[in-house]
Formats: C-alpha cells, sequence, structure tokens
C-alpha cells in the first residue's frame, strides 16, 4: 500500500494563543497529535492505537488568531507494532510546523500486539519520509 494523506482543519481563536499572541505550543501539540492519529487508526482500530513519541515540532513561522490552520498526515514508515505519522501543518499553503509521531498497535489490555501493515514509499517524496522516519530513535 502506499501513503495516504488525511486534513484537518481548526480556526485559530483567543483561547489557542500564548502570552505573545500566537498559536501556543500546547495547543499546537494537541491537534499535532490528533492529525498523526487519524492517519493511525485509518489503518487499524482507533482502540488499538497509542502515541509513543511526538519525535518533534519544528515551527517555522508563527500562527496568528484568526488562521485557518490545517494538518497534512499520512502514516510514512509501518514496523511489525509501530506506525510513524508525518505531519505537514500549513497556513495559506505555507508549512508552520512539520514532525514526526510514532504510534503503538496495542491489545485492549494495553499489549504491543502486531499491526499486519505493510507500506511500499513509491514517489522520492514517499521514499525520503520512509528513510526520514526509520532513522528516528525507537526509545
Amino acid at each position: 500500500m502506499s501513503f495516504s494523506i488525511y486534513k484537518t482543519y481548526h480556526l485559530v481563536k483567543s483561547e489557542d494563543l500564548n502570552h505573545h499572541g500566537t498559536l501556543y505550543a500546547g495547543r499546537t501539540a494537541e491537534w499535532f497529535v490528533e492529525s498523526g492519529f487519524v492517519a493511525a487508526a485509518s489503518l487499524t482500530k482507533p482502540e488499538n492505537i497509542v502515541c509513543l513519541k511526538i519525535h518533534g515540532m519544528l515551527f517555522s513561522k508563527p500562527v496568528r488568531k484568526g488562521d485557518l490552520i490545517s494538518f497534512e498526515s499520512g502514516i510514512v514508515y509501518a514496523g511489525t507494532a509501530s506506525l510513524i505519522a508525518y505531519i505537514n501543518s500549513k497556513v495559506n499553503e505555507g508549512t508552520v510546523v512539520e514532525g514526526f509521531i510514532t504510534f503503538i498497535h496495542v491489545d485492549l489490555e494495553g499489549k504491543t500486539i502486531p499491526h499486519g501493515v505493510i507500506l511500499t514509499p513509491e514517489t522520492e517524496e514517499e521514499k525520503s519520509l520512509y528513510e526520514q522516519a526509520k532513522a528516528l530513535p525507537r526509545s
């Protein structure tokens, strides 16, 4: 299977701002994980997905009140029980935040179990993201 992209959107409101009047990093992290979760849950049951690690959220521009921020996410690497999502957040088609998150596939008691997902990167961009995700620290 090749990569699928999922989009979520949020309108930045007053309650989402920090003391500088820009999007609070904590709110961004919430939306960032939510977006990655949507991608992971699209490949298996949502109740079997838990977040293990945010590998980083690189902020390149501030986001302001009234901006509509989109989060494009896709699973770019699949281990035996892990799924790594790449998330690219944009305002007006310009990237403002990007990074990777590892999710783990678990049973209802929280024990790690295989998910059976196999990904095959096809485009040069997919191959690049696959290699970046593969090189991420596992713990």
